[in-house]
């Protein structure tokens, strides 16, 4: 898709918003990207870095469309960038993970491209794309940035093992037990070793080192197996000293394809997100450098 102006209007009545595929630089290979921006003048504040779902093995930039086109004009317009990321099997973990910090690096040193003044750079992603986001905001602590203001996790896929409660009671629902049976797969396919499923970059909620990383707005959904890594995971950050929000939106058709997508889309997360943006805004704390 070539530079566009949509009509946004027909989405949620505010403005209208361009839209742009392009090309970023990953950890070894260039990747697909798309650029949402709301048609208003001047260059914007916040970016948002957002990695798409798909179980690391699948999805791509259409899956998270819907949502990012109305993240991008009801969340105070910041610029938001998706990017695509090396799927599993091809390429295992650690491929995906050095793809979103490179990303990230990539979307730092472009801002006169994005249109983005590069005072605060928040990642964010939905399922496995949320834990990249965790595991991108790890990675700048740890590897000396770029700075983040903050980072979204919608319904992430935090924990390899598999191991929570709302997880173990998936096989014993039959309508469900699919669920489960893709969430291993999928974990199957991006850590082949078993030795990898304990590292913090491949499972978050195992790290035991939390301190010192943005603040975090965490969506979890009811009835998503999802739901317990989600919310453990924000508990083990507050505990950490990170300032964290933890919400639990209404249940997600799970059994539906893209199902947690469109829950982010009806379950208040819009709504979230734009208060969690807001108060990283009114912060006192200077702004990612």
């Amino acid at each position: 898709m070539n530079a566009a102006v949509l009509n946004n209007a027909q989405m949620d009545g505010q403005h209208e918003l361009v839209v742009k595929d392009l090309e970023v630089a990953g950890f070894e290979t260039p990747l697909a990207g798309r650029l949402y921006r709301a048609a208003v003048d001047g260059k914007r504040d916040i970016l948002i870095v957002f990695f798409h779902g798909g179980g690391f093995d699948d999805g791509d930039l259409d899956e998270s469309d819907s949502f990012l086109r109305r993240l991008a004009d009801a969340s105070g317009y910041p610029v938001v960038l998706s990017s695509t990321y090396t799927l599993a099997p091809v390429k295992p973990f650690p491929a995906a993970a050095e793809d979103a910090h490179a990303v990230v690096n990539w979307a730092k040193k472009n801002k006169t491209r994005l249109g983005w003044t590069g005072k605060r750079l928040i990642v964010a992603g939905i399922e496995a794309g949320g834990n990249l986001a965790a595991v991108a905001a790890m990675m700048s602590r740890d590897r000396g940035g770029p700075a983040l203001a903050g980072q979204i996790l919608i319904m992430p896929m935090l924990d390899p093992g598999l191991s929570s409660c709302s997880m173990r009671e998936m096989p014993t629902c039959p309508d469900k037990a699919r669920v489960f049976d893709e969430c291993a797969a999928a974990y199957r396919g991006y850590l082949p070793h078993a030795a990898d499923r304990g590292h913090p970059y491949a499972s978050p909620l195992q790290s035991s080192r939390l301190k010192n990383l943005p603040p975090a707005l965490i969506l979890s959904a009811d009835d998503d197996p999802l739901r317990d890594e989600a919310e453990a995971y924000g508990a083990k950050l507050i505990n950490a000293g990170v300032k964290t929000t933890v919400r639990r939106m209404a249940p997600a058709r799970i059994e539906e394809p893209n199902a947690r997508n469109e829950c982010a889309c009806t379950g208040h997360a819009l709504h979230e997100i734009a208060n969690f943006i807001a108060g990283l805004e009114s912060d006192n704390a200077p702004p990612g450098s």
